[in-house]
């Protein structure tokens, strides 16, 4: 299992396996089969709702004998309503207890975003919208009070490092002021399409490893009928992606996952079918000439995907 090592010295697997939108009722026997399959990161977050499904598959597998807790590397995210100091680490352990484990390996600000705290016992997960479906209501909270009382979760034990998703440039320069312990992962939303070549360069030069999720573009936002996935050529369909593939008698979605590690940026790709789930845990068996990295880089448009803008209708954190 190939690895990034994170500032602290902790290594991270290069490829590990996203759990957004995993249907809740099959996480966990998708979970249990990607451990058999070798992946030994799984990417959760409060917002996916399945992490008592994915907390069932882990559990399984260690009493099986597949995997041992500590060859596990689990990663989850604060959700939007939980920026609140007074309730950072209370869902943190809410998410432990589903995970059913003492401690998460990377836990991740999901969004740069405060929204106005939405109680577990009324809804679980509480999504964008204070009453389900229209009532957006944000909240109060800095960033600096999030963050601090994430750093409290390293200080009790229950994460052993701490990540940020979705940040800009400006919002991580500003973290990177006041942070007693520093970000040691970057998500950001990462294809050939969106590139974000400044911020990954700027992140690597602080020492923040970057993890990308949509590595293969629109694929994963046709179903929910995103107009920008319905309208550009999907990537693994891109006449580019397409020869240099055949060029290296690889099959598209490898390319694409091998073109974000291979420049030292990690790949959380998602699947429920053994076949797929296995090429893309094999995705870092080759490598692709410079040239062909250049090639693909070029396709940059600055194509965002994932963006409140689209999906809420406001919080222009991108813009």
């Amino acid at each position: 299992m190939n690895t990034l090592k994170l500032a602290s010295g902790t290594q991270m697997p290069l490829v590990g396996f996203g759990l957004w939108k995993i249907p809740r009722e099959s996480c966990a026997d998708i979970v249990y089969d990607a451990i058999k399959a070798g992946y030994r990161l799984f990417d959760g977050a409060s917002d996916y709702g399945n992490e008592r499904e994915a907390g069932q598959g882990v559990t399984r597998a260690i009493q099986d004998g597949l995997v041992r807790r500590e060859e596990l590397f689990i990663v989850s995210k604060l959700w939007n309503t939980f920026h609140e100091a007074s309730q950072v680490e209370q869902v943190a352990r809410k998410q432990l207890a589903d995970w059913n484990v003492d401690y998460f390996d990377l836990y991740y600000m999901h969004f740069p975003i405060a929204l106005e705290y939405v109680a577990p016992e009324v809804r679980y997960p509480p999504g964008w919208f204070f009453d389900g479906t229209s009532d957006l209501r944000p909240g109060t909270t800095s960033i600096q009070e999030t963050w601090q009382a994430m750093e409290k979760l390293i200080d009790h034990g229950l994460a052993k490092e701490l990540g940020i998703a979705n940040f800009s440039g400006s919002l991580v320069l500003d973290l990177l002021r006041y942070a007693r312990i520093r970000p040691a992962v970057l998500q950001i939303e990462h294809h050939p399409y969106l590139t974000q070549t400044q911020l990954i360069q700027f992140a690597q030069a602080e020492q923040i490893t970057v993890t990308a999720f949509s590595s293969f573009g629109s694929q994963s936002y046709l179903p929910l009928d995103n107009l920008k996935a319905k309208t550009i050529t999907s990537l693994l369909d891109h006449p580019t992606i397409v020869a240099i593939a055949e060029k290296n008698g690889q099959v598209p979605s490898k390319v694409l996952l091998r073109w974000a590690t291979q420049r030292g940026v990690a790949v959380i790709p998602k699947s429920t079918n053994p076949n797929r789930m296995a090429l893309n845990l094999q995705s870092i068996d080759f490598d692709l000439e410079e040239e062909d990295i250049q090639t693909i880089s070029a396709l940059d448009i600055g194509l965002r995907f994932n963006d409140p803008m689209d999906f809420v209708g406001t919080f222009p954190i991108f813009a």
